[in-house]
């Protein structure tokens, strides 16, 4: 089976290019652009890894992820994706159940890297 990416990016440039990088990396994308589409997101099966920008235009991306496990529809493991490189954000990504911290801009060969041996 195919792993299943649900990938949070409001930007359209940056969605648009890692959706290609993941899905020539062998896994199935979809896209969400806001926290509300994220929360909505109803696929066959949960996805196997989020890739979750924590500023979204609607609200705190971190909402998305209780609102996904209310569901039972929280990904397997979560990275969020932010600009802020500091100890409060990081904490409080970590408290609110992400598998770890991505820092914009994220390398593509680090993000495939993580992604891959997420679902591994």
């Amino acid at each position: 089976m195919t792993p299943r990416v649900l990938l949070v990016e409001d930007s359209p440039m940056i969605s648009g290019a890692l959706k290609l990088l993941l899905e020539s990396g062998g896994f199935d994308v979809t896209l969400a652009e806001t926290a509300a589409e994220a929360s909505a997101w109803a696929g066959p099966e949960r996805a196997d890894v989020m890739i979750l920008d924590i500023g979204l235009p609607d609200a705190d991306g971190l909402s998305v992820i209780g609102s996904l496990a209310e569901r039972g529809m929280k990904p397997a493991r979560t990275f969020a994706m932010t600009g802020h490189n500091d100890e409060e954000t990081m904490e409080r990504c970590m408290a609110a159940g992400c598998d770890g911290v991505l820092v914009k801009p994220v390398p593509v060969q680090q993000l495939l890297r993580i992604v891959t041996k997420a679902v591994a």
